[in-house]
Formats: structure tokens, C-alpha cells, sequence
């Protein structure tokens, strides 16, 4: 609800100051007092375009500014701590346009920007007789509105949330699948490395032992060479070493049988040729296993080729390229595992889609039920209001029919978040012209008198808190202008409403009136805006009536009127 509006600085507004009630606030005052000027400055509160022109003469800046009361579960709060702007229950805007056309926001004193306020603007208020800030006439709450009517959101909602539950298992097989495609796209060159790496039957630390073996062979002859004489001199030679320590132990057994001190040394001296026998022996042995085998050396040369090129391209030991194979066999595992998946998956999804075609199929049935009921209803309320004759109708095409209108949330081309209908409000006010959208209704008071139809029906399911109606009685009188404040009386009591007229009829509908008046003051014009008591308001309403004359006749009427 709009509790307070201050103006300074606008067109022909120096200084402007208003307090509104809940309910109905009528604005009246004669033509080019300035009303339509209090309204623009409210279509400046909730987005509306801003030019140097609109500043008074001889100021630098015009300033606007609104406060507004919202009930703290609204969803503007959601909307304001997206935006993260502190909420209590209060909106208050301001919005200061300068000479050099450059328009500064606040929200509850944070800086933000035109389109964080364009988003605000049509939770708060709502001006009929300006598209681009009335919610009614957006084809996109179209849908909205029709299940308000027939009581179909929460069952929207719940479909909503199956899409959204949809969608999101749809993107998970869609990334599963993109993961699958390139894992297949490595399948071969995986399979090619496990088996490359399983025939080349590897065994740790083989390759230490070939090295080994590598070396003994390139140098075979000359091993065998150095163990040939080796053994002869420890074993073989006429002088061998061994003989030599045989015929010394036999001289020292002499000796100890003149000095048992040389026992000692006698022991020592066996223990060292026993010693040697066996070196010698080893030597044989091994000289017996040394042979000269280019075709082993070419074996092994190959088999540590082999290594080499596998630990140059899977590893810097066999140990590691073993390891690598196990990670492609898992890896292989874990292939057949998500294809296993992806068929799975692929079966849920088709049923998920299935069950929300079914709940839309059906949702949309009830929606074109509802929408028959509405239809009859909007026409006897026009009929009331001084438009018979008026054609209204809700028409319906599918998602897949309206070129990418859904584009970013459709799942298929049959789908959409909301169901598999696109609604929008078609009228013809005038007998013998064609079904047009509603937000290309051109005349003003038609396009109100039609926005307080809907509002009239949709009373307690409306979109937004304050309801702003200007030029309503455009082209009517008597007994419609009466229907229309009626209808208006009706209205106040789920919305607050601000309405212009000038018709006696719809001001006695109000239950708070301002007048509007122009006045010159030192050279300016200036405009101003009062509250009118009982009295001034008799006399508004007499104003009304009787023009420039007012009898004391026009002024019981005025009386009258306000007390029925």
C-alpha cells in the first residue's frame, strides 16, 4: 500500500506532499490541474522513464519519492533480499532525475538500478492506462491470472516442481551421457593399452635382473677370461695358491710341535686354505655357466626395449605401468557401469515425461474449462460497466507453436515450467473489429474500465497491493458511472485504490477525496493537492455536478449523493 508520496521539483510541482488511507483515494480537480502529472510521478517510482524535461523550470533536480507498506510474507521480501536490500515491512524509493538526464535509485536508502526497480515496480502498484507498468496487461501473467481464477496455482506449482525435478534428472543423463561419449571415444586406445601392457606380461623388478644379465653378456669373453685365471691361480697351477697354503700349513705343524705359540697361526692357515678350496670351486662353477650367447644378448636387448617404450609411455617402473593398467581396467569397469546407468536412467526419464504430459494434458483441460467461466464472467462485468457488446476472449496455442517463447526452460518442444499452454487475454471493445491482444487496447478509459473488470473478479487473488486508475470515465455517465464506483467501493476492499475522475458519480465511491488544484503564485505555476473534509468534499462533489455555478440545490444533490 502507498502511504506517502512527496514530489518536488516536477513539471509545475515545487513542492508536493500526500498521505494515502487503504481503501479508495479519489484525486480530482479541473482539467490541467495537474493530476495526470501526480500520476506520472508515480509511474517514475515504479520504472518509468526519466527525462531532463520533466525537472522545473529553474531547478536542477526533481526529486520523487514513495514510501509503501508491504506485508512482510509478500514475495517483494524475496525479491529484496535477492537484491540485498533490507526489508521490514516498508518500501520506501526515491528516485532524483538531474539537468544532465541521469537518474539515481534508492531503495530503502541502498543505490540500485532502473531494472532492479522496473522488477520491484509491478509487485507495488499499478497503474492502468500505462502497459509497461500494469501487471494485468502482460501476456506472461496471463496464465498466472487463469489459475488464480480457477484455482488451479497450487496444482501448477506441484507441476512445476515434478518439471523442475525433470529437468534437472534430464541434465544429469545429458552430462552422463557427454562423459560416456568421450569415455567411448578412448575406449579403443584404452582397450589397445591394456592389452599392449597384459601381452608384454611383466614382472617387477625385471628389468634389474635383465640389465644384469645384459651387461654379463656383452662381456662374456672377458668374464670368462678373468674366472679361467682366477681359478688356476687359486687352484690349478703347479704354484697355485692353494698349494702353496698346503705345503706352509705343513711347515707350520712343524713348527708347533717346537713352539705351541705357531698352533694359533697353523689353525688360521687351514681355516684360509679351506677357504680358497671353496673359492676356487666357485669359480669353477661359475666359469661353467659362462658362455658366450648373441642370441640371448639379442633376447634380452629386445625384452628391455620392451620395457623401456611401456615405462616411456605408462610409467618410470613396471611397477607403475602395472599400476596404470589397473586404473584402465577400473576404468573400463566403471564404462559399463554408467552405459548400465544410462539405460536405466534413460527408462525413468521417459516415464517422468510421460507422467507430466499426463498432469499438463489434464491441467490444461481444467484451464479451458476455467477459462470458458471467465470469459462469461468478464462480459457481464463490462455489459455493467457500459461496454456491451465487448468480445473477450482467452486464447490458447501450445509451447511448441510460439517460436522459443520458452526457449530457455522447455524440455522438449511440448513443455514448459508451467504446463503446456500459453494464454492470452484477446479483446474487441467495439462491435465489428477483431479479437486484439489486451495490451494493445488503445483507449484509456476502455483499457481501465476492462483492468477493473478483471480486478473485480480477480479481487482476492490480485497481483499487486495498490491499484491506480486514471481517465476510467472516459466516454461514460449516469447509471455506468455509478456501476463503475460501485465496483470501485468493491475493489477497496482487498486493494488500495487511487483513482482520477471526473465524474460526481465514482468521487462519492471514495473514501478518502483530494482535490487537485493549480494555483499562481510570485509568476509560477504552481500545482497543489489537499484532503478534503465533509464540507469541501459536498463542495467537490457539487463542483462536479453543477461546473461553474453551484446552487443550493447542486449542493443537496452533492449531499445526497454522498450519504447513499
Amino acid at each position: 500500500m502507498l502511504t506517502h508520496l512527496a514530489i518536488n521539483d516536477f513539471a509545475i510541482i515545487d513542492a508536493l506532499s500526500v498521505s494515502f488511507s487503504g481503501g479508495s483515494n479519489i484525486l480530482s480537480g479541473e482539467t490541467g490541474a495537474g493530476k495526470s502529472i501526480i500520476i506520472n510521478a508515480v509511474n517514475l517510482i515504479v520504472g518509468g522513464r526519466a527525462s531532463p524535461d520533466l525537472i522545473r523550470t529553474g531547478a536542477d533536480r526533481a526529486v520523487v519519492e514513495a514510501l509503501f507498506q508491504v506485508p512482510t510474507e509478500s514475495p517483494l521480501s524475496t525479491l529484496l533480499a535477492d537484491m540485498d536490500i533490507p526489508f521490514n515491512g516498508e518500501v520506501l524509493i526515491k528516485r532524483t532525475i538531474s539537468k544532465e538526464g541521469k537518474s539515481r535509485v534508492r531503495i530503502n536508502g541502498s543505490l540500485a538500478t532502473l531494472h532492479m526497480l522496473s522488477q520491484l515496480g509491478p509487485h507495488l502498484i499499478s497503474v492502468s492506462g500505462q502497459n509497461e507498468h500494469q501487471v494485468l496487461l502482460r501476456p506472461d501473467n496471463h496464465l498466472f491470472i487463469l489459475d488464480d481464477f480457477g484455482d488451479l496455482t497450487k496444482e501448477r506449482l506441484t507441476f512445476t516442481g515434478l518439471y523442475r525435478d525433470y529437468y534437472a534428472y534430464k541434465e544429469r543423463l545429458e552430462k552422463l551421457r557427454d562423459d560416456l561419449q568421450k569415455e567411448e571415444e578412448k575406449r579403443e586406445l584404452t582397450q589397445f593399452q591394456i592389452q599392449e601392457i597384459e601381452e608384454a606380461k611383466l614382472v617387477p623388478g625385471e628389468d634389474i635382473g635383465l640389465e644384469e644379465e645384459r651387461r654379463r653378456l656383452m662381456h662374456a669373453e672377458t668374464l670368462m677370461d678373468i674366472v679361467f685365471k682366477g681359478y688356476h691361480t687359486l687352484y690349478e697351477k703347479d704354484e697355485s695358491v692353494l698349494s702353496i697354503l698346503s705345503l706352509l700349513t705343513k711347515e707350520m705343524g712343524k713348527g708347533v710341535s717346537m713352539d705351541s705359540n705357531l698352533d694359533h697361526f697353523k689353525k688360521e692357515l687351514e681355516s684360509v686354505e679351506l677357504r680358497v678350496e671353496d673359492l676356487a670351486l666357485e669359480l669353477r662353477n661359475f666359469y661353467a655357466k659362462l658362455r658366450v650367447d648373441p642370441k640371448r644378448l639379442e633376447a634380452v636387448e629386445e625384452r628391455l626395449q620392451l620395457i623401456r617404450r611401456l615405462k616411456k609411455k605408462y610409467g618410470s617402473s613396471i611397477e607403475d605401468i602395472l599400476c596404470f593398467k589397473e586404473e584402465l581396467s577400473q576404468k573400463r569397469y566403471q564404462l559399463a557401469q554408467k552405459q548400465e546407468e544410462l539405460k536405466r536412467g534413460e527408462t525413468e526419464l521417459e516415464e517422468k515425461r510421460e507422467g507430466l504430459m499426463r498432469m499438463a494434458t489434464s491441467l490444461s483441460q481444467k484451464r479451458r474449462e476455467t477459462a470458458e467461466t471467465l470469459e462469461k464472467r468478464v462480459l457481464e462485468e463490462l455489459d455493467q460497466l457500459g461496454m456491451a457488446g465487448t468480445r473477450f476472449n482467452i486464447g490458447f496455442s501450445s509451447i511448441s507453436s510460439v517460436g522459443g517463447t520458452h526457449l530457455a526452460d522447455t524440455v522438449d518442444s511440448a513443455i514448459s515450467a508451467d504446463g503446456i499452454d500459453v494464454v492470452e487475454f484477446l479483446i474487441s471493445p467495439n462491435v465489428g473489429e477483431d479479437l486484439r491482444p489486451l495490451a494493445k487496447i488503445a483507449s484509456g478509459g476502455e483499457l481501465s474500465r476492462i483492468m477493473l473488470a478483471l480486478k473485480t473478479i480477480l479481487a482476492r487473488s490480485g497481483l499487486v497491493e495498490t491499484l491506480v486508475f486514471d481517465e476510467i470515465d472516459a466516454g461514460i455517465a449516469g447509471a455506468t458511472a455509478a456501476i463503475i464506483g460501485e465496483k470501485l467501493r468493491s475493489l477497496a476492499q482487498y486493494h488500495q485504490i487511487l483513482c482520477i475522475t471526473h465524474l460526481p458519480q465514482i468521487a462519492c465511491s471514495g473514501e478518502k477525496h483530494f482535490l487537485v488544484e493549480k494555483r499562481v503564485s510570485k509568476g509560477r505555476t504552481r500545482t497543489l493537492i489537499s484532503s478534503l473534509n465533509s464540507e469541501g468534499r459536498v463542495n467537490e462533489i457539487a463542483r462536479l455536478l453543477g461546473g461553474k455555478t453551484i446552487s443550493e440545490k447542486t449542493l443537496a444533490h452533492a449531499r445526497e449523493m454522498l450519504s447513499s
